[in-house]
């Protein structure tokens, strides 16, 4: 598609607006100082400059259905399998290359990678002006720049699974040499150790397979070759390099490659640490490679210690690896980038995996538009299961990073705990977490790390055991109480055993997860309710303790304390993130020994651990039915999960914790009824929550899409949703839902299937009645058909009142009125401000780009960028915006001019810590001068006013539903300069007014 022709008036902008405006993904780059222009020849490191990934309008070959000339389509058909290696595909791909080239070359840049099998993307390195321009071009539909991407980190979790043992699920398949079989696990991930004794397998060999062993994998010259379960192939290679050669690969590990041409390039090589190969240096991605699909009963012991057997979940799949995060020396630099895993994703499905694992995360949750997630939706498309982590940014809420539709979000859930007790010299006793002790230690004093700390250290470096705090002198044959937090838990016990301490107690001093860390001497970790007691016995004089193993275990399966919670705010809480919990705390399995202290195993906790076990769920599920959709897997996941516990034993109903609940793994393969969804249904989706994705594909409400649960983030008196069921069974199903506060009617509430396969549609009318507005409602539907049940949570948000974005005034005094609809009998309207802060004044040139931060204060309303070129007709400006959160950088977003040269940012409810704004004017010639004001105003509480704003009426009864009349009067502002208010209505809900 040819670039737009360059327009010589200022009309031009308003078009422009509609494809300039796009959203893109977190970035990770130093930046200004707070509230001051940076001059032109600030390093590039300081501006936006930096690699950006282009995604253009054309469909990838996964999805490509033909219409571009003569070139076939490529898309497979449905139920069949993507080939990479077709002559349509070469062409179509050869097609994309050149496209991306020219566009590039349109802007002066040059392309770093292509991308072409998931998503139509290039990366290259482009400033401000180049990305301004890529956005005035017609054929780009999204830019995101390269961010930083980083793994999220019964007392064995296949015994909790109900997997192993007599009468488990790997019995009715067969035994573990089955379960899994033929079906390729991708591992996105910091590589493998192929060397432990859970991937040892047979050597690979040019020994084509027989009729006895269809599924073996064997080697076709350097290539490794594999006939799956499904019908179709799998090729792949053992990427040679740093420590790992072609016989690292086997019947396991069939195939390893790694991606880091975007890394390696950003980080400098003094900084960089671990094998550029697909050796593993950290432990992570063994862990999870071993987790999901490891050899059944390997027997692990570290120091000497027999810690059991670990098995994968599903011990017959292959392992496909894909390294795509690495390591740093500083440890500032660790993950991937995006280009890099964007790499990883293309080419695990060009290489034919059935299942993604994707136990990585970005700081903010990502975007739909994401290329990353775009890749992940088309992977998906291709017929990929893909299990991504929801992060370990919790308990907060909104604090999920994974949240797409088209991929299986994963919490993580406790299990069964390994238990140690600390018995206090007054008599006390108190049970926490425990993996190292295995005999009694003690009795023996017990001290606070302050109390045994060197001369020259302060009291709290020595409270948390920090790098040679401790005096050996004074902490030899000695407990020491570290508490949790700013080093590393390991290296709390590393220095406690330096210094010659005989045991740590590991303390909590807020709402955290214990883990069950390998330490360096005997260790319990205690959570705040057990830890407070040993705090204050450990300060007083001639304290002791005894550690010694096991105690009364907590209840289980809870979710973990770090796995991070929704609502997600990309869905605007019309789709519910989690989709399910997992196993994900103190999780036993296999590791690098490089980076983990010499150790082949160790546990580990994290919802990085908890997405393995779904992602080998769905290879097990795949080993029954070879053919069935990612969707219908995850369906028959989240409708048959039973609820995870409370603290207190109790079912929990926290379905932004938890999503459907624990998955139950024998239970999911007799799901009844499934919810499908594919590619359509998918852009339906996106372009029903704002996102253009230049198809034509009309948009559904969001909480419309065929999903396995319900949601709706603003419940408004009613609403009736959507969903059609396939049955994997005859049978008759009844209805029952229930919301409280919330009438659910379900029409028809009987439906009759005569054969699998067979579907059916119904809706769910959701009526408010005594729910409060503005707070989560929690319930579920639920279908019942003799023994199987099909539960689907559903979570509402009731409003409180539709009103206005934003409301427009000028003039130094006035009025305007306008509408709002209540959904309560009460309404209330209160105003905030006007605040009119100084204006910025400035003059651009055509090679220069300034830009500004500005921080947020605490409590902040909302916040309004205006900025305003006094631009030449032939000038092109723009900016580029994001928000910062500890000084980094974690979106940006591209803005244009409207008619009048003016752009208006209103960020409502802020949660960054400042603002960026980067202000690009491109003219001409050389000697354009572009002179521009730059204004922010912050609406708080308590904000300096200029002039006064009130709305009438402040409080008034009223007809839920029916619209009501609100005035804005405002005086005394500056009629010169842009003044804003906020109108709160309560609950979050309000309406910026714009003044003049």
């Amino acid at each position: 598609m040819p670039l737009l022709p360059r327009r010589t008036s200022r009309n031009w902008r308003a078009a422009l607006a509609a494809t300039l405006t796009t959203g893109l993904a977190a970035l990770s780059l130093p930046l200004a100082t707070t509230a001051t222009a940076v001059p032109a020849g600030a390093p590039v490191a300081e501006s936006a400059t930096g690699t950006y990934l282009v995604t253009l309008a054309d469909e990838p070959l996964v999805t490509y259905d033909g219409g571009v000339g003569d070139l076939p389509a490529t898309k497979p058909a449905h139920g069949g399998k993507f080939d990479v290696a077709s002559a349509a595909a070469r062409r179509y791909r050869s097609h994309l290359t050149d496209q991306q080239d020219r566009v590039a070359k349109k802007v002066g840049a040059s392309v770093r990678q292509h991308y072409a099998v998931t998503t139509n993307t290039f990366s290259a390195r482009l400033d401000a002006r180049q990305l301004v321009r890529l956005a005035h071009t017609g054929s780009v539909v999204h830019i995101a720049p390269d961010r930083f991407h980083q793994a999220t980190d019964d007392r064995n979790s296949t015994d909790f699974l109900g997997l192993s043992g007599r009468k488990g699920l790997w019995k009715a398949f067969g035994g573990t040499a089955e379960v899994g079989k033929g079906i390729v696990i991708g591992d996105i991930d910091t590589g493998i150790w192929p060397e432990n004794p859970s991937f040892h397998a047979p050597a690979l060999t040019s020994h084509k397979p027989g009729k006895k062993d269809p599924h073996r994998p064997y080697r076709s010259g350097a290539t490794t070759l594999m006939h799956k379960a499904d019908g179709g192939a799998f090729k792949g290679t053992c990427q040679t390099g740093d420590s790992f050669t072609a016989a690292a690969c086997n019947e396991k590990v069939i195939s390893a490659r790694y991606f880091g041409e975007g890394w390696l390039d950003a980080v400098p090589e003094s900084n960089r640490a671990g094998y550029v190969s697909p050796r593993d240096s950290q432990g992570h991605g063994t862990h999870t490679a071993s987790t999901a699909a490891g050899n059944a009963n390997v027997r692990a012991t570290v120091g000497g210690e027999d810690l059991g057997t670990v098995s994968g979940v599903a011990p017959a799949a292959t392992i496909a690896v894909y390294k795509a995060l690495w390591q740093s020396r500083d440890g500032q630099q660790d993950g991937g980038l995006t280009s890099d895993l964007v790499a990883a994703i293309d080419q695990a499905v060009a290489d034919g995996v059935d299942v993604i694992n994707y136990s990585l995360g970005a700081t903010f949750e990502s975007a739909y538009n994401d290329p990353a997630q775009v890749a992940l939706r088309n992977a998906a498309a291709a017929g990929v299961f893909v299990a991504t982590a929801a992060g370990n940014s919790g308990p907060g809420a909104s604090s999920l990073s994974n949240t797409a539709p088209w991929t299986t979000t994963v919490a993580a859930g406790t299990i069964k705990a390994h238990t140690g007790t600390v018995a206090l010299g007054n008599g006390a006793r108190h049970t926490g977490i425990s993996t190292t002790v295995h005999r009694q230690v003690g009795p023996a004093p017990l001290v606070l790390g302050s109390a045994v700390r060197v001369s020259d250290t302060v009291d709290i470096y020595a409270d948390y055991c920090m790098p040679d705090s401790l005096d050996p002198a004074r902490t030899a044959g000695k407990i020491v109480v570290c508490e949790r937090g700013v080093n590393g838990r390991a290296d709390k016990s590393a220095e406690v055993k330096r210094a010659g301490g005989i045991g740590l107690v590991l303390v909590n001093s807020g709402d955290e997860s214990t883990d069950g860390d390998l330490h360096s001497v005997p260790a319990v970790h205690l959570d705040k309710a057990e830890a407070a007691p040993v705090r204050t016995y450990a300060a007083t004089s001639g304290a002791t303790a005894t550690l010694t193993e096991g105690g009364a275990s907590g209840v289980y399966p809870q979710v973990a304390g770090f796995s991070s919670r929704g609502p997600s705010l990309v869905g605007n809480g019309d789709l519910l993130k989690p989709d399910i919990t997992a196993p994900g705390a103190t999780i036993l399995a296999a590791v690098s020994p490089d980076g983990n202290h010499g150790r082949d195993f160790d546990y580990y906790s994290g919802t990085s651990m908890a997405t393995p076990h779904i992602a080998g769920l769905a290879a097990l599920y795949l080993t029954e039915h070879p053919t069935w959709s990612p969707m219908s897997i995850k369906s028959a996941m989240m409708t048959t999960a039973t609820p995870t516990k409370t603290a207190d034993g109790k079912n929990s109903d926290d379905a932004f914790a938890q999503g459907a609940g624990e998955v139950d793994a024998r239970a999911m393969l007799r799901p009844g009824l499934v919810y499908d969804s594919g590619e359509r249904d998918w852009l339906a989706y996106l372009e029903g929550s704002g996102v253009d994705t230049g198809t034509g594909v009309e948009a559904i409400d969001p909480s419309d899409l065929n999903y396995p649960s319900i949601a709706v983030g603003d419940l408004f008196g009613q609403q009736t949703i959507t969903r059609t069921v396939t049955a994997t069974a005859a049978g008759t199903y009844r209805a029952r839902a229930s919301v409280p506060g919330v009438k659910a009617t379900v029409s028809p509430s009987v439906l009759h299937f005569s054969h699998p396969g067979q579907k059916r549609t119904f809706t769910v009318t959701l009526d408010v009645t005594t729910a409060p507005a503005g707070r989560a409602a929690t319930g579920s539907l639920t279908w019942t058909s003799g023994r199987t049940t099909v539960r689907s949570p559903i979570v509402v948000t009731p409003q409180t009142v539709r009103a206005p974005t934003e409301i427009k005034g000028s003039g130094s005094s006035g009025s305007t009125g306008f509408s709002v609809t209540p959904a309560t009998s009460t309404l209330t309207a209160t105003a905030y401000g006007p605040v009119s802060s100084p204006v910025t004044k400035g003059t651009l040139t055509q090679m220069q780009e300034i830009y500004y931060d500005t921080e947020i204060p605490s409590g902040t309303k909302a916040s309004q960028i205006t900025v305003h070129f006094d631009a030449a007709e032939d000038t092109i400006t723009g900016l580029l915006w994001g928000n910062k959160v500890d000084g980094v950088l974690q979106d940006v977003q591209i803005a244009v001019p409207d008619s009048d040269g003016t752009i208006t940012l209103t960020v409502r409810h802020p949660t960054a810590d400042a603002l960026f704004v980067s202000l690009v004017a491109m003219g001409a010639d050389s000697e354009t001068v572009t002179p521009y004001t730059y204004q922010v105003n912050h609406i708080t509480a308590d904000s300096p006013v200029t002039g006064r704003v009130a709305v009438t009426p402040e409080r008034a009864r009223v007809t839920p539903g029916k619209p009501t009349d609100l005035t804005a009067t405002w005086s005394g502002v500056p009629a010169d300069t842009r003044s804003g208010a906020w109108i709160d209505y309560g609950n979050g809900a309000g309406s910026f007014l714009t003044l003049n």
